[in-house]
């Protein structure tokens, strides 16, 4: 029996240690400066952080290094409303006008129709930005839908920026403060946090462009549910694996994580058919893969890019986070690396999205 574990010890060592080799190489080739990844299965997890968190310098990426999560951030939102929701606070096929007045849609009619459920599903008709979201301009831009409400399937942060305030004002708390309640402290995320923090300057990541070039540290001062989320993999996969088995929200709340609540039809003209493989959940997509159904989203904040993907039949997510331009270019042959080859269908969708 020692003999067994020790050989079992040494395959599982000589497979982490080929996995670490494959990745360093995949960063070197895709030109991406740092990663952190990680792979869970049942009660087995792989971790690796990788690479640099700022090229040029001999500061190495470790599992403690802040990174933005981007578009990720959402998903933490959406999870947020979920709670609210089971929590009899918030009715998420009510108008969200009905809550709290938002200036931004006052010469916009047809927004009176809008409800959390077309936010979490992208069907609101609005932009994803009406200004650069950094611009000082920004806060009081005026919103114009773009698509009529519920009709197509549109990516939008403004929609989400709209369910963030509409939270705020219910509950009287930040979006921080919301998302400490609710998702950090309960799943036990201490490195994450929509704004600044001070502790965050000892070993945050440098973003990076698609030549290697490190850019400037933004500092976000505000929560903005659409973009401003810093975390590390280990806190947010965390919460991954929480939107896989619906912890922290009631069985009939948890399902709407793993039902469509479109069929993801793009806002194109003509409409773009449906593709059979992918539909929008309530705040996450759902690809029909050959590894079995799955939940995914990413994140894409030009110079911080991430994904994730979970498989709840076998009970699998794979997350990664890097802070390089060029981060999604990895997510296939991660996920052949990881799960097995097949065809996962999300990073097909989204090249044709983009």
């Amino acid at each position: 029996m020692k003999t067994l574990l020790t050989l079992a010890f040494l395959l599982c060592s000589f497979i982490a240690t080929a996995q670490q080799a494959e990745l360093q190489a995949l960063l070197k080739r895709e030109n991406v400066t740092g990663l952190q990844l990680i792979y869970t299965k049942k009660s087995e997890t792989k971790q690796y952080s990788i690479g640099l968190r700022q090229a040029g310098t001999a500061q190495d990426m470790t599992a403690t290094t802040t990174m933005q999560a981007a578009s990720l951030g959402k998903v933490v939102l959406a999870y947020t409303a979920l709670r609210l929701h089971d929590q009899g606070r918030f009715d998420l096929d009510k108008p969200l006008l009905t809550y709290a007045p938002y200036p931004r849609v006052a010469d916009e009619p047809r927004a009176a129709k809008i409800t959390a459920r077309m936010v979490l599903g992208h069907t609101t008709g609005l932009p994803n930005w009406a200004d650069y979201p950094l611009a000082e301009s920004w806060k009081n831009s005026k919103l114009t839908l773009k698509f009529a409400p519920d009709s197509c399937w549109s990516y939008s942060g403004e929609g989400y920026v709209w369910l963030q305030r509409t939270l705020e004002h219910i509950t009287g708390k930040t979006l921080d403060q919301l998302a400490q309640q609710e998702v950090f402290g309960p799943l036990k995320m201490p490195h994450s946090s929509f704004t600044w923090q001070a502790r965050f300057d000892q070993n945050a990541a440098f973003g990076h462009d698609k030549a290697g070039k490190p850019t400037d540290i933004k500092r976000f001062p505000a929560p903005n549910g659409g973009f401003s989320l810093l975390t590390t993999a280990a806190d947010y996969s965390r919460f991954v694996r929480a939107l896989m088995s619906g912890q922290g929200l009631k069985p009939a709340t948890a399902k709407l994580l793993t039902t469509a609540a479109n069929p993801a039809t793009r806002c194109t003209t003509p409409l773009t058919p449906t593709d059979a493989n992918i539909a929008w959940a309530w705040g996450l997509g759902l690809a029909t893969t050959s590894h079995g159904p799955a939940q995914w989203h990413w994140g894409d904040n030009g110079d911080f890019r991430g994904f994730f993907m979970t498989f709840p039949e076998t009970k699998e997510t794979l997350l990664l986070l890097t802070n390089s331009a060029n981060g999604l270019k990895l997510v296939d042959e991660v996920l052949r690396l990881f799960v097995g080859p097949g065809q996962y269908q999300a990073m097909q969708w989204l090249a044709e999205e983009n």
